[in-house]
């Protein structure tokens, strides 16, 4: 029997495709018993190709996965460029339809792969398959790509040797038992913090108040550093891999992913959806232990760029993976990501257009399998619009990255966000006490809130609450004449405990205000103050985004203007922090909104970003919001900000990997797309 390697070469030769399983090739090279066994160099070269051959002179590293390279250890490719890798990292890279070096982008002749079929062994074909958990090393080829000559779509042929897709996606990884439990000793035992303030301490007995208003401010307990310790996430990231995100585009949003990645623990689960014309999972939902983020990575490195935007298909399968899965992790969000428009989903041209109809009924708030989808606008092309009312139909928020080099930290605020969750389904009650006071209104600004028909009660649904995370809810009551003193209102918050799972019930303390009978001279809460001047900015960005959508680009300007010069009136006494931040934002929108190319360049991007921020009182990426040194930082927590000290930490090392990339070089340097401001103490 010839040995597996002679008749591999012979259809190479041919231009076929041929796979030998380990097992099966072990047998079959193994010498008769009349043979003397080959010596190790011929053995050697049985299983890997002269040309493949290198002595380890130097100390390498892979390109993909980015660890050492070394004879002896895994199985190493080298490609014809003379670029090596591990095996199992670049034929995973293949098996996901990149046919070019990572690193020279030189187009290769000979490919790798991994098949998954043992039993698979018929002449002339390769079996090819997505990334699946775990990897089976032991089956390994090196097949030659068809001529050019030869009639048919190579990606099309290769596309029937994927494996299927699961209709139901019920293939997600069993959670770590462990994980359920929590040491009494490293949950968070603090519980979430009530205040009130009233914008008046005292009102003259004989005086009735039509508008009243009293600040709830709520804060979330502190976040403990031990990952065992906080609450496990399962992660859904939904990608953009249209034509668009080719080049540049695509190398930033491989190395946020990568970071994203590193950034989970062994107890958080981690699915890839990535999208065109049309969506497929990479792979389910997988704990990422250190295997689980080594084959993470490579799916992510493997990933290339064509075709068209189809977002509707991409949330279709981001939501089953949500959906089917057996088991559930305390905390679930899905990222997307995108850089154009949907061309599958909506007519070109077409007005009006509901695009919350984007988002799966299944995933929608109040239903079982409700998730935030946070969305990330990448760059100048794409629909503003859909993403920010996707994030607003899930509750979730809406970011634009306009400038590319600035995808890491966005992806890395975002996840300090979701990896330090300590209160889940939070509601706050609001509950009127002495007879003749009534609740008006709330002013809870994306978040559902009502007020009951006899205007006694009224409630907010809050859902999660990042560490040390806050908010202000202003309600406004009908205050009686009375004297003595008047027992406004008393708050109540229920709430699961994401770490310990345990439903809580906190009561605050009742509103009292002092009813003297003469007239009293009373300075207002600043407090309330700041929380009135940070609502009126909110509806005054959302009366000029539009009048900008009506084309009437001055009055934009001109509502935007003069709230800024009211703030600014105020922080000239005041050293707040969230004054002088509310006005340098008000500035930038005033200059994206000044015409229509701006506006539609970025200003309707920014300003959705902007809203999306203040309506939900979270942290989004816009503009330099993400720089450590800037001011518009107003829902920072510190978990997000340690995040991102750990994104531009590692920033230099990326610039000056991507500065070399020939990909690169050929259009404008990396570091032209970062911000000059960054600084790291």
């Amino acid at each position: 029997m010839a040995p597996a390697w002679d008749r591999a070469k012979h259809a190479l030769a041919t231009r076929l495709c041929i796979r030998f399983p380990a097992r099966q090739r072990a047998v079959e090279d193994a010498p008769a018993e009349d043979e003397a066994p080959p010596p190790p160099a011929a053995a050697a070269a049985r299983a890997v190709p002269e040309e493949k051959l290198k002595s380890p002179s130097v100390s390498k590293v892979c390109a993909i996965c980015l660890g050492g390279i070394r004879t002896g250890g895994q199985a190493l490719f080298t490609a014809e460029c003379s670029h090596e890798f591990h095996f199992h990292c670049i034929s995973s890279n293949v098996n996901h339809g990149n046919y070019v070096c990572p690193v020279c982008r030189a187009e290769w002749k000979e490919l790798p792969f991994q098949g998954t079929q043992p039993g698979d062994t018929a002449y002339g074909r390769a079996r090819v398959s997505t990334v699946n958990w775990p990897q089976d090393e032991g089956q390994m080829s090196v097949v030659r790509r068809l001529s050019h000559g030869y009639s048919g779509n190579l990606q099309q042929q290769l596309a029937v040797f994927r494996t299927p897709e699961a209709s139901i996606f019920n293939d997600d990884e069993n959670i770590d038992p462990q994980s359920e439990t929590v040491d009494d000793h490293n949950a968070v035992t603090n519980s979430v913090e009530i205040k009130t303030y009233s914008e008046f301490p005292a009102i003259q007995k004989s005086e009735r108040r039509k508008v009243f208003a009293i600040l709830i401010h709520l804060k979330a307990p502190k976040s403990l550093d031990s990952v065992s310790s906080r609450a496990p996430l399962d992660l859904v990231t939904v990608l953009d891999v249209s034509g668009s995100m080719s080049g540049i585009k695509l190398s930033l949003l491989k190395r946020a992913m990568s970071f994203v990645i590193q950034t989970l623990g062994p107890n958080d689960r981690l699915s890839v959806v990535a999208f065109s014309s049309t969506a497929q999972r990479l792979f389910p939902l997988r704990r990422m232990t250190l295997t689980g983020r080594q084959q993470a990575l490579q799916a992510i490195s493997s990933l290339v760029a064509s075709g068209g935007t189809n977002i509707a298909d991409a949330l279709k399968k981001g939501a089953k993976v949500v959906k089917d899965r057996r088991r559930k992790n305390p905390v679930s969000s899905i990222i997307l990501l995108s850089d154009g428009q949907d061309t599958h989903s909506f007519l070109s041209g077409e007005a009006d257009i509901n695009y919350s109809i984007l988002v799966p009924p299944s995933i929608l708030p109040g239903t079982s399998h409700h998730v935030q989808i946070h969305t990330f606008g990448f760059g100048t092309d794409h629909d503003s619009a859909a993403m920010h009312a996707i994030a607003e139909t899930s509750n979730g928020t809406f970011s634009f990255i306009d400038a590319e080099g600035s995808i890491q930290d966005a992806f890395a605020q975002c996840m300090g966000g979701l990896l330090s969750v300590v209160v889940k389904d939070m509601r706050l009650c609001i509950e009127c006490i002495d007879e003749g006071v009534s609740l008006t209104s709330i002013k809870s600004g994306s978040y559902a809130s009502q007020v009951a028909g006899n205007e006694r009660n009224g409630l907010v649904d809050i859902g999660d609450l990042y560490a040390d995370e806050e908010r202000g809810f202003l309600v406004t009551l009908h205050v009686p004449a009375a004297h003595g003193q008047t027992v406004l209102i008393k708050p109540k918050c229920t709430y699961l405990d994401a770490i310990t799972m345990e439903n809580v019930q906190l009561d605050g303390e009742e509103v009292i205000i002092q009813r003297p009978a003469y007239c009293v001279d009373c300075t207002m809460s600043p407090e309330v103050e700041r929380e009135w001047h940070r609502v009126q900015a909110t509806e005054d960005m959302s009366a000029a985004r539009s009048a900008a959508e009506d084309g009437s680009f001055s009055q934009a300007v001109s509502i935007l203007e003069s709230r800024r010069r009211i703030l600014e009136l105020h922080a000239a006494h005041s050293s707040d922090s969230q004054f002088l931040a509310l006005i340098k934002e008000l500035r930038e929108m005033q200059d994206r909104v000044e015409s229509r190319q701006r506006y539609e360049e970025s200003g309707r991007a920014y300003m959705l970003s902007g809203l999306s921020s203040h309506s939900w009182q979270r942290a989004t990426a816009r503009g330099d919001s993400t720089e450590l040194t800037t001011l518009i930082n107003t829902y920072q927590t510190p978990s997000m900000v340690d995040m991102l000290q750990r994104s531009q930490t590692i920033l230099p090392s990326v610039v000056e990997m991507l500065n070399r990339s020939s990909t690169v070089a050929t259009s404008k340097s990396f570091s032209s797309y970062l911000p000059t401001s960054r600084h790291i103490a």
